[in-house]
């Protein structure tokens, strides 16, 4: 198990946290220079959901506009070539 465990992780355990707290220090100080905190960051995901979240709906009712728009021309355009070739 520590062998699947070892290559899962790509080293062993201990290296592999200490790697990843060096990694976020060196991020952390990053954003932190450029004036990024933890609240901006998450605030920006949430709003980017809930723009999402908001768009998407909106984006279903213009399915739903661009369907009936598309039903007022194709519905006649084929009842008359139905019947049309009724008549043969």
């Amino acid at each position: 198990m520590t062998a699947s465990v070892n290559r899962f992780l790509g080293d062993s355990p201990g290296r592999t946290l200490i790697k990843l707290i060096v990694v976020c220090l060196v991020v952390g100080f990053v954003l932190a220079f450029f004036g990024y905190t933890p609240d901006n960051i998450i605030g920006s995901i949430r709003y980017h959901f809930l723009d999402i979240w908001y768009n998407g709906f909106e984006a279903v009712g213009d399915l739903g506009n661009y369907l009936v728009l598309g039903a007022i021309v194709v519905i006649p355009v084929f009842l008359v070539l139905r019947l049309m070739s009724y008549r043969r």
